[in-house]
Order: structure tokens, then sequence, then C-alpha cells
């Protein structure tokens, strides 16, 4: 039997979603759209940044809010749960600039993200993405060397990955998605979410 790994998504399945405490923090509310919302990253990312420029907000504001962040609440003894079964692997558009306070917080999984363009005084100019479609090309890479993927997330930019994987589910998906994709698994808690994975395992 190959080797099993799980690739998570991050925000909104271990950790809270950073825009959107942000958007509470800063009081502006069109920053709560995530990729729950909108599928296009580069478009989404865009509009983010236009509202950072447009509001003269800089990286470190953004930091200063991710610094009162904590994981979900029984992320960490998931997380730590799992790593004693198998290898964890979170697959994340967030940043490095942004994730690095929280996987500290998780005992340091593997991370594979992207990474913010800065000027010296924290203006955010840009973003370069660690691979286009990077969570699907990981997966499909992982495949590649020979072992076999379980993949979960709760956002439009996870279904991709989810379907190249051998085995996956949603973790707390928004209901547009769980309609949507009716045909992919389902799950609200960590306790069934530990389930399907210890299925995945012992398959």
């Amino acid at each position: 039997m190959f080797m099993k790994i799980v690739c998570l998504d991050l925000e909104g399945v271990l950790v809270p979603e950073i825009w959107i405490a942000f958007s509470e923090a800063s009081g502006i509310p069109e920053l709560r759209k995530t990729t729950r919302d909108e599928p296009d990253y580069n478009k989404l990312m865009k509009f983010r940044l236009d509202i950072l420029h447009n509001r003269n907000l800089k990286l470190p504001d953004i930091q200063k809010v991710i610094s009162t962040l904590d994981p979900l609440q029984g992320a960490v003894e998931f997380t730590a749960a799992l790593r004693e079964k198998t290898q964890l692997i979170v697959l994340s558009d967030t940043f490095e600039q942004f994730a690095k306070p929280l996987m500290k917080k998780l005992s340091w999984p593997v991370l594979f993200c992207n990474r913010l363009e800065t000027s010296d005084d924290g203006t955010i100019t840009g973003y370069k993405l660690r691979q286009r479609n990077g969570k699907y090309e990981a997966v499909k890479a992982f495949k590649q060397m020979n072992l076999t993927v379980f993949a979960a997330g709760d956002s439009y930019n996870d279904l991709a990955m989810i379907r190249e994987a051998e085995c996956g589910c949603l973790f707390r998906p928004p209901e547009t998605i769980k309609k949507e994709y009716a045909d992919i698994k389902c799950t609200d808690t960590y306790e069934d979410f530990m389930a399907e994975i210890d299925r995945f395992l012992v398959n």
C-alpha cells in the first residue's frame, strides 16, 4: 500500500478567515468577501488590494489583527491527533506573512501557500502565487510520487484538489457550495471529519 497523506485547507478549516477578521476589526464590510463567495482568486485579490490602497491600510495593520486570532475551537487537538496517524500538509491560498503566527499555534504543520509583495513602508503592492492552481497541482504532484491523498476544504478554490484526490470531503462549507456540490461528502464537526479520514487510512 502506498503511503497516505492528508491535505487540508487552512482558513475556515483550522483557523478563522483572516480577511473576515480584518473586515470586522477595520469596519470595512466589503473585505468579508472570501473564496467562499468568489471563485476567481485573482479577481478577489485585486478587489482586496484596491480597498487597502484606497484606505491606506498596510501589512502591519493586517498582521496586528492576525496576532489576536487563535485556531478554531478543537483544531489544535484535531491536528495533533491527525499528525499522530499520518502526514498532514496544509495547502492554502493565504500568504506567508499572514500564516506564521497561526502555524505556530498549530505546532508548525507543513504549509504550502503564497507570498505578498510589499514596499519598505509595508504597503502591499501585489502578491506572488506559489503556483497557479496551487492546491490542485500539489495534490496531483503527490499522486505522481505514489502517495495516496485525502483532501478537504470549505471553499470554491478547494474543489479541484478534493476531486483530484483519491478521497476527500468538504468541511463546514457555506450552504451555497454544499447545495451546488452535493455530490461531495460534507462534514461539520471535527469528530465526523476525523472519522472520514480514519476510513481513508484503513481502507
